[in-house]
C-alpha cells in the first residue's frame, strides 16, 4: 500500500504536487486555528467558572470593588471582562450622575465588551470556513489536471489501455481525496466552534443582565438614601 502511493506520488505533474502541497499548507493552517481556539475557549471556560465562584457573593451583597478585583485575577475570563466593563464605569458615574444616567452609562461599555471579546473569541475561525469550502475545489483542480495527464499519456503512447491512463486516473482520486480530507475537519471544527462561541455569547448575555439588575438595586438604593 504505502510503495502504491509513493509510486503515484512520484509519478505525478508538477501541477499535481503543486495541489497537493497547497492542500497540506491549508491542513496545517486548520490544525493551528483549531488547536489554538479550543485552548483559548477552553481557558475563558475554566477561568470563567473560577472568576464566577469568587464573584458571585460580593456581586450579590453589592460589593462592586471586591467584583472588580476578582475579574482582573482572570483576564481570559470572559465574564470577567464584563463585570469589570460594566461595574467600573458604574463605579464611577454613580458617583457624580442620578442613578438612570449612571445605569445608562455603564450599560455602554457592557455592550460593548461583549461585541469585542465575541470577536476576539471568533477570531480565526473564518479561516477554518475559508479552507472547508475551498478545499474541495483545489482538489477538484487537482482532478482536472489528473484528466488531463491521462489524456495526455494516451496521446503520447498512442493507446488507450489502462496502462496509458493508469497514472493520471491515480492522480485525479489523490487529489480529490486529499481536498475532502482537508475539508471535512475544517468544516466540522468551524461548527464546533461556532456552537461553543455561541454559547460563551449567551453566557455573557446573561452576565449583562445581572449587572443590570445589579445597577438598578445600586440605583435604587442610592435615590431612597
Amino acid at each position: 500500500m504505502g510503495t502504491s502511493i509513493l509510486s503515484t506520488l512520484t509519478s505525478m505533474s508538477p501541477m499535481a504536487l503543486a495541489v497537493l502541497v497547497a492542500l497540506a499548507v491549508l491542513s496545517v493552517w486548520s490544525l493551528a486555528i483549531s488547536g489554538e481556539r479550543l485552548f483559548v475557549l477552553l481557558r475563558a471556560r475554566r477561568q470563567s467558572l473560577a472568576f464566577a465562584r469568587s464573584a458571585d457573593e460580593p456581586m450579590r451583597q453589592g460589593q462592586i470593588r471586591m467584583a472588580i478585583e476578582a475579574a482582573r485575577k482572570y483576564p481570559a475570563s470572559h465574564l470577567g471582562r464584563i463585570v469589570t466593563a460594566g461595574l467600573t464605569t458604574f463605579e464611577k458615574k454613580s458617583v457624580t450622575r442620578p442613578a438612570p444616567e449612571a445605569i445608562e452609562a455603564a450599560a455602554r461599555p457592557v455592550e460593548r465588551s461583549i461585541l469585542s471579546t465575541t470577536a476576539e473569541l471568533g477570531r480565526g475561525i473564518g479561516g477554518l470556513a475559508t479552507i472547508a469550502t475551498t478545499a474541495p475545489f483545489i482538489g477538484l483542480f487537482g482532478t482536472v489536471v489528473g484528466i488531463i495527464h491521462a489524456f495526455s499519456s494516451i496521446a503520447m503512447s498512442g493507446a488507450g489501455g489502462l496502462a496509458a491512463v493508469s497514472a493520471g486516473i491515480a492522480e485525479a482520486l489523490v487529489t480529490t481525496a486529499f481536498g475532502l480530507f482537508v475539508a471535512i475537519p475544517a468544516a466540522w471544527m468551524f461548527n464546533v466552534l461556532t456552537h461553543r462561541i455561541a454559547r460563551l455569547g449567551i453566557e455573557m448575555d446573561n452576565v449583562a443582565s445581572e449587572l443590570r439588575d445589579l445597577f438598578s438595586e445600586r440605583g435604587g438604593e442610592s435615590h431612597a438614601s
